[in-house]
């Protein structure tokens, strides 16, 4: 029996409206039975040239006028079978023509919002939604939603993750941002061209195929080498200043916000609280003036750069955004492993540094290509010393920190009595720091 007016509030709760997707939707999911077709052409190519040869005109427009309704149909029940909805404590998806799938998103387990918009999509007015959700394998997403709605629903969604009150989720909006950093396109163009990994994938792409031409002289051997050497070095280069371009960070209540793209646009949120790891990069080519690239790992997200290039003052001020009250301790604060360290790691051992300060674990590698790791001792899930037969004989040993992120970051050839301290001490900062550590909310004060 319930008590006296549970019913009546039971009664009076709004009914769960449930929303499709814009319609231009079915557009996009007509595609998908023209991928199979591709995909069959590419896996069996001598079938799909014997199938073309054998088609006539008549037998191909009859085959064009069943397969493009037929490609339209299906696009337009995907769309139909699909909705949403956002209640008071979850985003709800269903989607599904044939095998359906129901998701219940906790609203309190969303840790980012990004919305993203496909060169097409961006001349259509449309935008897709893509969600990273604390303990998911992989992102959901909404394709596509109208342009003003998926930036009005991911306001919402983010302020209903803070604990705004649903009622009132839908008027607090998309907080402000300040911008802290844009990087030219000038400049962004010249560090790529300064990137060794950009002249390593072109020098292969010339000289591989090159190679394999004068012991075989097989040109299908050439192409099957040289395009994918070609593509690594268009992603390298080309890929990466169209991803890249008009690169963009601001700060916000409900995290640092990163505009980029040139074809593709992407409006992605870095989660207060959930960055584990913050590595700032430095390639030799660089160092002349003074750049840098800040690279991040954040637990159950894919967001892994926050600043493509910058000065290295800049990056340093966004990094502290990033982690509040951390500096950046400067190299020469960093302690270089033991000169018998060179026993086990010739040369490379100058490379490896180490400095632990009150709020984070610092860990250095790399001789041309510099990259200082920073780990916030609250992020830090296990500790590790590994100590190999060699490195027993000189006394030196490799203090692992292990973050939620499931990446390790590693101060490498440490003296072994400093590791066992190091070992000790870093499991009490760790611990500390976990009970002192604010809650990973949105927009929290």
């Amino acid at each position: 029996m319930t008590a006296p007016g549970v019913d009546d509030a039971i009664r009076e709760k709004p009914p769960v409206t449930e929303r499709r997707l814009h319609p231009v939707t079915p557009l996009r999911r007509a595609w998908a039975p023209i991928a199979v077709i591709i995909g069959w052409a590419v896996h069996d190519p001598n079938q799909a040239q014997q199938q073309l040869t054998r088609l006539t005109t008549t037998t191909l427009l009859i085959a064009l006028a069943v397969f493009v309704p037929a490609a339209a149909l299906y696009g337009f029940l995907t769309w139909w079978f699909t909705h949403f909805a956002v209640t008071d404590t979850e985003l709800r998806i269903r989607t599904g023509l044939l095998f359906r799938r129901a998701a219940h998103i906790r609203l309190e387990r969303i840790q980012a919002v990004d919305v993203t918009q496909p060169l097409l999509a961006r001349v259509a007015g449309v935008a897709k939604l893509k969600l990273d959700v604390v303990g998911a394998d992989k992102k959901d997403e909404l394709a596509f939603l109208g342009e003003g709605e998926a930036r009005a629903l991911r306001a919402e969604l983010l302020a209903r993750a803070a604990g705004f009150a649903p009622e009132t989720a839908h008027e607090v909006g998309e907080a402000p941002s300040r911008e802290l950093l844009r990087v030219p396109p000038g400049v962004l163009a010249v560090s790529l061209v300064l990137t060794g990994a950009t002249w390593g994938t072109l020098v292969a792409a010339l000289v591989v195929p090159t190679v394999l031409w004068l012991a075989t002289h097989s040109v299908w051997t050439v192409l099957a080498t040289a395009l994918p050497l070609l593509g690594a070095a268009g992603a390298s280069s080309v890929g990466r200043f169209v991803t890249e371009y008009d690169w963009t960070v601001g700060e916000s209540p409900d995290g640092l916000r990163i505009d980029h793209g040139l074809l593709d646009r992407t409006h992605e949120t870095v989660p207060p609280g959930r960055v584990q790891t913050v590595r700032i990069v430095e390639p030799l080519l660089w160092r002349r003036r003074g750049w840098v690239r800040v690279e991040l790992d954040v637990a159950g997200s894919s967001n892994s750069v926050l600043v493509p290039v910058a000065p290295r003052e800049v990056a340093e001020t966004v990094v502290a955004r990033v982690l509040p009250g951390v500096t950046v301790p400067p190299l020469s604060a960093l302690s270089r492993p033991p000169r018998r360290a060179a026993r086990c790691v010739p040369l490379w051992w100058r490379g490896y540094g180490l400095a632990v300060t009150d709020a984070v674990f610092v860990a250095r590698h790399g001789l041309l290509r510099r990259s200082l790791s920073l780990v916030p001792h609250a992020k830090v899930q296990s500790v590790r010393l590994a100590q190999g037969p060699w490195a027993r004989v000189w006394r030196v040993a490799d203090v692992h920190v292990d973050t939620g992120a499931n990446k390790t970051v590693t101060a490498r050839l440490r003296d072994a009595q400093e590791a066992a301290e190091l070992l000790r001490g870093q499991a009490e900062r760790s611990r500390t720091g976990r009970s002192e550590a604010r809650p990973d909310r949105w927009m929290a004060p």
